[in-house]
């Protein structure tokens, strides 16, 4: 390992993290669908020359953790070049679920660039479209991607979050592709993708915001390379990697030496009524984890199947969290771990599993599960679980102000769990989720939809000497026709409290009919939905901490 300055390192930190929120932002306020622009439901990462992610900005977990599989899979089967923009959403490929379209781009130094700064070439490279480079060098520099829940990609129910039983019937899957190619579009495969969509022109403009994003985060890092030259920076770079895998290992190490069980379950796969087990056994020697679903469910017929990369994603998200203050975003954070999911499991379904649920409900349940086993070493650093769900709602149909399509998806905020020192958080999102809800003006403003009861649940946490968060209940009426899915889970096991709490309460769902009649939903499924019905969304709280 080469020696490197701590100062210039935490610079380099800061710099290439910054690329990657940079891009968040240009996202968000490029985007069209409330489900990006308000819910912030979306991720970018920088990657180095080798695919290696270096900086990730503070976005969506479930994606964060799992984009550089999607990296990998596009870098192995296309060539990028200048001017190119490569498409995937394949579950079996890198990606999570269909609704999140990853595009990925490398960064071309222009030939014969040097390695001094000149003002007047900086100027003229910026007014040049990064995505039409006139000439460069044939090897990038870098790699730039972005993630983003399209709130319709196809399939059998409006928002693409139905309770299919294959990835057939979950919509449009898109191995990796060029979408752009040497800085023209391709017409023919947008023209094939917008087709088998809903709301196609807002899924067309979300796609250009996408690759506008790309643009920012390419223009940062060239900026960043005139500065300090393409040596450093790539040297810098491999440092940062180095110093998380250094840091993760630090952490390893102080937990004690030993095998640690434990075992949850999913409610049902919303197809038959039996509960979906996921054990795990984390095993620590020294500064290096292993992480064994070894014993999980077998892959089942609905939508709960999570791929590999959703669970080495929660794997590292967990031990992420046992880092104490800020950390390099990059691929070292996971070289200490060792994650063991046996294919055709639940933790690693295979093709043509029906997928939508993984990312969703089983991301935060192996949460739950790994963290549940955590406790067992370092009790003094564990919450109790979280609402354990996202509470997924879809509604979609024809919005009678326009004649046009609509689609509109939301997951809905529950209880945080208690912690070792403090009470958990109430009405929030999270663990693999990180996003926002859909102000109610926004909401009604994009959609024939009415917010009719949004407030917190009380007395839905846990009891302890740190009481657990309290639930959401979310109540929405809709103005027209349309059809809505729920998926949804903790409807059944409640989520758990530690050292002696109490349990969250589970949550439940609604539809209230326009005559009053109230019919109670199972957690997962599809149902019609008449101008004037109201759904209510019911969230769990969290578990408590303590007697």
């Amino acid at each position: 390992m080469k020696k490197f300055d701590p100062t210039t390192l935490e610079i380099y930190r800061a710099l290439y993290t910054s690329v990657a929120e940079e891009m968040g932002i240009a996202l968000r306020r490029t985007s069209f669908s409330p489900n990006i622009k308000e819910r912030r439901d979306y991720s970018c990462a920088v990657f180095d020359s080798s695919g290696r992610v270096i900086a990730q900005g503070d976005h969506m977990p479930v994606h964060l953790g799992s984009m550089p599989m999607a990296v990998a899979a596009a870098l192995s089967e296309v060539e990028i070049g200048p001017g190119d923009v490569v498409a995937l959403n394949d579950p079996f490929a890198g990606g999570t679920h269909l609704p999140d379209v990853t595009l990925v781009i490398g960064v071309f130094a222009p030939a014969g660039e040097r390695e001094t700064r000149r003002r007047g070439d900086r100027e003229k490279r910026k007014a040049q479209s990064l995505l039409r480079p006139l000439s460069q060098s044939p090897h990038p520099l870098f790699y730039v991607a972005n993630r983003a829940h399209h709130a319709d990609i196809g399939g059998a129910t409006p928002g693409s979050m139905g309770l299919a039983t294959d990835v057939y019937g979950e919509g449009v899957r898109i191995p990796p592709i060029r979408i752009v190619r040497d800085g023209e579009m391709c017409d023919d495969v947008m023209k094939l993708i917008l087709a088998n969509v809903r709301s196609n022109q807002e899924r067309r403009a979300d796609f250009e915001a996408q690759i506008g994003s790309l643009k920012t985060g390419a223009t940062r890092l060239l900026e960043i390379v005139e500065r300090r030259g393409r040596k450093e920076a790539s040297e810098y770079a491999s440092h940062l990697i180095s110093y998380s895998a250094r840091v993760m290992r630090h952490v390893i190490e102080a937990i004690p030496d030993g095998s640690y069980e434990a075992e949850d379950a999913l409610d049902d796969d919303g197809i038959s009524a039996g509960e979906v087990p996921i054990r795990v056994r984390v095993t620590v020697k020294g500064d290096r984890a292993r992480v064994d679903f070894t014993g999980s469910s077998l892959q089942v017929a609905g939508a709960l199947n999570a791929v590999e990369a959703i669970t080495v994603s929660a794997v590292s998200y967990v031990f992420r969290c046992l880092i104490a203050g800020d950390v390099p975003a990059s691929a070292g954070l996971i070289e200490p771990l060792e994650v063991i999911a046996p294919r055709g499991t639940v933790v690693n379904a295979t093709h043509p599993a029906a997928v939508a649920g993984g990312n969703v409900e089983t991301s935060q349940r192996i949460v739950d599960v790994v963290f549940k086993a955590l406790a067992q070493a370092i009790p003094d650093r564990i919450p109790a679980a979280s609402q354990g769900t996202m509470n997924n709602l879809t509604i979609g149909g024809l919005d009678p102000r326009t004649g046009a399509e609509f689609s509109y998806y939301e997951t809905v905020a529950g209880g945080m769990g208690a912690r070792p020192g403090q009470d958990g958080m109430s009405a929030t999102h999270t663990h693999m989720t990180n996003s926002l809800n859909t102000p109610a003006e926004a909401l009604e403003y994009a959609y024939p939809l009415r917010v009719r009861l949004y407030r917190i649940r009380k007395g839905s946490g846990g009891k302890g000497i740190h009481k657990g968060g309290d639930g959401a209940i979310r109540e929405i009426e809709t103005l027209a026709p349309a059809r809505m899915s729920l998926l949804s889970d903790r409807r059944k096991r409640a989520p758990c409290g530690l050292q002696g709490g109490a349990d969250g309460d589970v949550g439940r769902a609604l539809i209230i009919r326009r005559h009053g009649r109230r019919e109670e939903l199972t957690s997962k499924g599809s149902w019609d939905l008449r101008p004037g019905d109201r759904v209510r969304i019911v969230t769990p709280g969290g578990g408590g901490f303590g007697k």
